[in-house]
């Protein structure tokens, strides 16, 4: 014999099958009805959990909930349970502070970051010249261990910069590993202006770029050192993309569009293996070039490199590259205030070379000693050992 509670489970799975018979559903609430498609029903019926906590929060958490902070939460969790830390959210203030720095204006310590997939490290890949970073003694090759109380990995990476951004004057306590040994530093927030690439004529035939990231007026700071070094007598570039951890690919098509003719750059293919393919615009500037690269180069420097590589437009230099083959969208949400950036597909070279946790190989290879791994060398300074090796390498071609 069914007891109280059984019969009355079986009376609404009754219901809900009755309802999900008819094409649309009508859904009643406070005397009101609204009508929705079957599929947009059973939509909303996988974010039902969702809603049931959050109505329990609402009538019974023992203060007052921030509604918007839930929701902010709400949807990192969603991109979080992807397991790609390359995939998450920016709420209002992070998705304004996002945009600040793809101008290359804002308030923080001055220090560029790469966060490891692999290892969960985050480390220092450039100090910017006079800024708190610089100053407090941080170098490159320091590994982030606290920002405040935060411990910094590459999946918390984002809110760490987060809390190292704000207004000038403001105070931030960040600790640093660094050959084993943890050290704090206490610095003040600073404006901060990115110079996007720096340039040398090392001799009167080779001119030296490099280019730092591929954000907001790179491929312009790129351009305007090119057309200098070429105004100067240049006859061979050697385009330095260590440490340069990627960003715009759209900055990244457009320098590939000054040097390869209607060659393809890349092509991505996503889960269902559909496949798009990039092609440069017709027109190439004939200038021999040689490209540096490190275990740093990352990204949008990857499909720049592979495609001047396999195209024999380049020779690579340098080290293995980082491995960060994997393409995401940065989508404002429809508040027009907030957004979120996911991966949506892996990027090969032109002839096939898959990049994602592979990295490329380049045509010769010079290790930086480790005693200098983390010396910061003035623009085209010939006492960086892989800037002379290339250097070189370059004059035994121009000979």
């Amino acid at each position: 014999m069914m007891n109280h509670k059984s019969i009355l489970k079986r009376a609404a799975a009754l219901m809900l099958a009755l309802l999900l018979l008819s094409p649309v559903i009508s859904m009643a609430a406070r005397n009101e009805t609204v009508t929705i498609p079957k599929e947009e029903y059973e939509r909303l019926k996988r974010y039902e959990l969702v809603e049931e906590v959050r109505q329990y929060v609402d009538a019974f958490f023992y203060v007052e909930p921030d509604e918007q902070k839930m929701m902010d939460g709400a949807i990192q969790g969603l991109l979080s349970g992807l397991g790609d830390i390359y995939s998450f959210y920016y709420p209002e203030e992070a998705w304004a502070k996002m945009q600040e720095e793809d101008s290359g204006k804002y308030a923080g310590i001055g220090v560029q970051m790469l966060g490891d997939y692999n290892t969960g490290a985050v480390t220092i890949t450039r100090v910017f010249r006079n800024t708190p970073a610089e100053a407090a003694g941080l170098k490159k090759g320091d590994v982030f261990y606290l920002v405040e109380d935060l411990e910094v990995t590459a999946t918390t990476m984002n809110d760490a910069v987060d809390i190292m951004r704000g207004v000038p004057g403001e105070k931030v306590h960040v600790e640093v590993l660094r050959n084993g040994e943890i050290l704090p530093f206490d610095l003040i927030k600073a404006n901060i202006i990115v110079n996007r690439a720096e340039y040398k004529m090392i001799d009167d035939k080779v001119g030296y770029i490099i280019l730092y990231e591929f954000a907001g007026g790179s491929k312009e700071a790129f351009v305007e050192a090119y057309e200098a070094l070429k105004n100067a007598g240049m006859q061979h570039l050697i385009f330095d993309l260590r440490d340069n951890p990627g960003g715009w690919v759209g900055d990244a098509e457009k320098i590939g569009d000054i040097f390869l003719d209607q060659k393809m750059l890349y092509y991505t293919q996503d889960r269902f293996d559909r496949k798009k393919e990039y092609f440069t615009k017709a027109g190439a500037d004939p200038m021999p070039m040689t490209i540096l690269v490190n275990e740093n180069s990352a990204s949008a420097s990857e499909i720049l490199a592979a495609a001047m590589k396999d195209h024999k437009r380049a020779e690579l230099i340098g080290v293995k590259t980082f491995g960060k083959g994997v393409i995401q969208f940065v989508i404002p949400l429809s508040d027009n205030k907030s957004g979120f950036q996911f991966t949506a597909a892996q990027y090969f070279s032109p002839l096939g070379h898959k990049v994602h946790k592979e990295g490329i190989v380049p045509d010769m290879i010079v290790e930086m000693p480790e005693e200098q791994k983390h010396v910061l060398f003035d623009t085209g300074d010939l006492a960086d050992p892989q800037l002379a090796a290339a250097y070189e390498h370059v004059l035994k071609n121009l000979q």
